[in-house]
């Protein structure tokens, strides 16, 4: 059997926190980094240059946030697929216009290329965990009856326009991924065979890879039943961990490009099974990360010990998301 190391496998810190958002009115979190204007550029080009200078890549995350946000005094102008309120965020949107897809399509392009100008080595666009591009996949938020509603491939209009106007602005060279829900994991959600309909879109369109997420943190019922993207009480059961992993294994299948299994990756020892058994050769990981930077190289060294991360969530708590128990006694 080979090992991660010995097969062309490639792990991604894959941080929700390091979000940009697109447009200035909205903002999904709080102190939330943005890039929906040229002045960000020159200080995200010294972080790029000092992850360069570590010989590691750095890609961005784009994305509008709609419903998701957690501020207390949420952005002025809140636009959804439809005026759906959100269950968990209790926040009731504004259905955007046709006019207004076309001006947040434009944004996306242009924070695109504000990324590749600040050399970022890659942009991917969020289209998951009930941001505004999922909630528009999701039929439980879109009940629109023109051109992006209705079938998955018109509720997927607006994230293939997104992505092509990407396209227009970066040039057939640089690398676009896309952040997509393997399923929703609710009665009246996006579902795993739907999810693969869009991916299968974006592919043949032109997208580099695809990152497999899945949950819908706006709905009570996947909350309370543990099955959104950052499931707690997994580090002792292997059995829980790589919990996408079904919905990864068969998309991989199904399209010729990248597929990044992101959520619950840290038993060394399955991801070298799904590695050796599978297509996926792309692993993303986020809060054992987080608990232990170097977790990366100690697996390099031949170190398999189990990650000091037990799942607790507490990190998205802190400051800075920082492991609980990394904090000193003060």
């Amino acid at each position: 059997m080979d090992s991660i190391y010995q097969k062309s496998a490639y792990f991604f810190l894959s941080l929700n926190n390091f979000i940009m958002d697109v447009e200035k009115i909205e903002q999904p979190a709080p102190n939330m980094m943005g890039i929906y204007d040229d002045s960000f550029i020159p200080e995200y080009k010294k972080l790029t240059d000092m992850v360069h200078s570590h010989e590691a890549n750095i890609i961005m995350q784009i994305t509008y946030g709609g419903t998701r946000s957690h501020l207390d005094s949420p952005s002025p102008i809140i636009f959804g697929a439809s005026p759906i309120k959100n269950e968990v965020t209790g926040i009731m949107p504004v259905e955007i216009s046709k006019d207004e897809i076309k001006h947040l399509v434009k944004s996306f392009g242009k924070a695109a290329e504000r990324v590749k100008e600040s050399s970022f080595d890659a942009v991917e666009i969020h289209a998951a965990h009930v941001y505004f591009l999922s909630q528009f996949l999701c039929p439980h938020y879109n009940v629109r009856t023109d051109e992006y509603g209705g079938s998955i491939e018109n509720r997927a209009r607006i994230i293939l326009e997104i992505y092509d106007e990407i396209r227009k602005t970066v040039g057939n060279d640089y690398p676009i991924l896309i952040k997509i829900n393997s399923e929703d994991f609710m009665e009246d959600g996006l579902t795993s065979e739907e999810s693969i309909i869009v991916s299968k879109m974006l592919e043949k369109a032109g997208i580099d890879a695809i990152e497999v997420t899945g949950g819908n943190d706006s709905s009570l019922y996947v909350v309370e039943n543990n099955l959104d993207a950052v499931r707690k009480k997994i580090a002792f059961s292997k059995d829980k961990q790589s919990y996408f992993k079904n919905h990864a294994t068969k998309l991989a299948k199904d399209v010729s490009i990248p597929v990044i299994l992101t959520g619950g990756n840290r038993n060394i020892d399955l991801i070298n099974e799904i590695l050796n058994s599978t297509n996926i050769e792309f692993f993303g990981l986020c809060r054992t990360l987080i608990s232990e930077p170097d977790l990366i190289n100690k697996w390099a060294s031949g170190d398999y010990k189990e990650p000091k991360c037990v799942s607790c969530n507490q990190c998205f708590n802190t400051h800075g998301k920082r492991c609980i128990l990394n904090q000193k006694n003060s």
